[in-house]
């Protein structure tokens, strides 16, 4: 079971990844990231009373922490500050939704996702070569 990722919690923390991290947005969520070098990863949830009562802002609040959880507190990314902010479809939104949500805001803002390959490089060396219009493959003719 992953381990809960470490936590931002001083406003002045969040501020500084709000100023100059990257943004993204999602449906489910809003995604501030800020490049860390250095440093373990460390996430911070907000939701404010536009949201709802506080109630709903808990809910949703809880939903981004397990979704941060499980996407990330494995230890293998490292060297970011987050910020998930909630949005209205925060509370409500279906759990594999709000999961794609994190993982797309996540690729958009540049945070390097464990188990993905990353840059032309490593998509050319995960997909298979093919051959030109008209010619065999390479390992046609090789016996089995």
């Amino acid at each position: 079971m992953p381990a809960r990722p470490p936590r931002l919690k001083q406003r002045r923390e969040f501020q500084l990844v709000a100023g100059k991290g990257r943004r993204a947005a999602r449906p489910g969520l809003v995604l501030q990231a800020l490049p860390a070098p250095g440093r373990a990863l460390r996430v911070g949830f907000t939701a404010t009373k536009k949201i709802g009562n506080a109630v709903i802002r808990n809910r949703a609040k809880r939903r981004l922490r397990e979704a941060a959880r499980l996407m990330l507190g494995d230890g293998r990314v490292a060297g970011y500050d987050l910020v998930l902010i909630c949005r209205e479809a925060t509370a409500e939104r279906d759990w594999p939704t709000l999961l794609g949500d994190l993982r797309g805001a996540l690729r958009q803002a540049g945070v390097p996702l464990p188990g993905e390959a990353r840059g032309e490089a490593a998509a050319a060396a995960v997909r298979p070569a093919r051959a030109p219009a008209g010619e065999a493959p390479a390992d046609a003719g090789a016996a089995p």
